[in-house]
């Protein structure tokens, strides 16, 4: 039976989407998911209990209103009811009916900083973005941000919820905590599933308007809504994705991660990786016995707090393009490629990743178009499979448009960015900066 909406459901989506979202740092998500137990846990749940339905409402509501009969594409109403049915599944998750001295319990800051310095820092700024950038959120005064906070009452949350304090956790918590976290995981996991191939399905959706429009590109509007669709799907996943690792780290740990999170993301290993990967993948396209060689510079113990998926997804996707422009410039049936160069820096503020092809570069009027979704033409673009994203690696060699623009979200997301500076008749630099200092909060606001 297939899921439907309904009136009632779409006004509490409509009321949800009033609300702002609630920016989270790096830092205060490790801060935070260090000590994953029962009750921290549950208030981890009522956080995102919150948050997640107010940004999945923002998406469903924007989804509807997309202009230029964008919202009836088939592939786009079913990205839409997606979200609308996730948003319902966290909605009506029945919660535990807790005796008073629980619910304090909840409230007081943890012991272990002295029950003072429970609060997480605060986040900062993202440098990369634009105030308002990404933001499609225009509603109501700052004051009333917060809906229902879960406790069965409904004073409203001041205007910046903060992403929890610590709890304090001497002593047993109620078995009922630990059931709702458990099914609040087992929730979010569900959603995570569904939401797998979200970015080919509006892919598709594009390719659906773009053919009955006649269109050969997407224009500045639908461009920056799906920067911010996008932008808000990694936030999404994330939080959800380290709400599920916490859960089941309560049971195992390596160390160095706080949920998928690690602390010490050594860049030379990924690097590696994402080489040896993007080298497989050109050698299989283009049935080459090998793919262009690629050089690492990078120091062995370099590392620094990331979500390594991330930095792999960035790494994967710029390789790819430059060996494609290397094969492509120089003919399949050369023996010997120019090599491609990957050099690692590590600064105060940033660490810089330079990806240097010969590639044969692209004219400076074209770069921009680098930049949008769909960079292909109608008849050419495939229809896309939509199981294609469950893996990164099945990843076309051409993929459809989406490498650069996706991985520069990836980048912005943690307050880094993604340049490109390229010489037409040589070849391009990709500069991917990642932020090390890891307090600036997820752009949003």
């Amino acid at each position: 039976m297939s899921w439907k909406t309904s009136e009632k459901l779409m006004d509490t989506i409509r009321h949800y989407a009033s609300f702002p979202a609630t920016g989270v740092s790096l830092r205060q998500m490790v801060q935070f998911g260090e000590k994953p137990s029962t009750g921290t846990l549950f208030r981890a749940s009522q956080f995102l209990a919150e948050e997640l339905p107010i940004r999945l409402a923002h998406r469903v509501q924007e989804l509807q209103t997309l202009p230029d009969g964008l919202n009836e594409m088939p592939s786009v109403k079913k990205v839409a009811d997606w979200y609308a049915q996730s948003f319902e599944e966290i909605t009506t998750l029945p919660r535990p009916n807790l005796v008073k001295d629980v619910r304090e319990r909840l409230m007081r800051p943890s012991k272990m900083y002295g029950g003072k310095g429970a609060w997480l820092s605060e986040a900062t700024p993202n440098p990369s973005i634009e105030e308002g950038q990404y933001n499609s959120w225009t509603g109501i005064s700052q004051q009333n941000a917060g809906a229902n906070n879960g406790w069965g009452s409904k004073n409203k949350f001041p205007a910046t919820r903060r992403y929890f304090a610590m709890v304090d956790d001497t002593g047993d918590w109620p078995p009922e905590l630990q059931v709702y976290n458990q099914k609040f995981a087992q929730t979010l996991h569900r959603i995570k599933r569904r939401h797998d191939s979200v970015v080919t399905t509006m892919a598709q959706g594009i390719l659906e308007w773009k053919r009955k429009r006649q269109r050969m590109q997407i224009d500045n509007n639908i461009q920056s809504f799906l920067d911010r669709f996008y932008m808000s799907r990694i936030g999404i996943r994330m939080l959800i994705g380290q709400h599920i690792a916490l859960t089941d780290q309560s049971h195992y740990r390596d160390p160095s991660y706080v949920g998928i999170i690690c602390t010490k993301t050594f860049v030379k290993d990924l690097a590696q990786e994402a080489i040896e990967n993007a080298r497989f993948v050109c050698e299989d396209h283009y049935g080459l016995f090998e793919a262009p060689k690629v050089q690492l510079v990078c120091s062995p113990n370099l590392n620094f707090m990331y979500v390594p998926g991330h930095l792999s997804h960035m790494l994967f996707e710029t390789l790819k393009n430059s060996l494609r422009a290397v094969v492509e410039t120089h003919g399949q049936d050369k023996q010997e490629f120019p090599v491609t160069k990957v050099i690692v820096a590590e600064g105060k503020e940033d660490i810089t990743i330079k990806i240097s092809d010969e590639g044969g570069g692209i004219p400076r009027s074209s770069i921009p178009l680098v930049w949008t979704y769909m960079y292909t033409t109608v008849d050419s673009t495939p229809n896309l499979d939509p199981d294609f994203d469950k893996s990164d690696f099945k990843a076309p060699m051409a993929g459809f448009g989406y490498g650069l623009p996706i991985s520069r979200l990836y980048a912005r997301y943690f307050g880094g960015d993604l340049k490109l500076i390229s010489m037409e008749g040589y070849g391009t630099d990709v500069y991917l900066h990642l932020n090390r200092l890891s307090s600036s909060s997820e752009p949003l606001q």
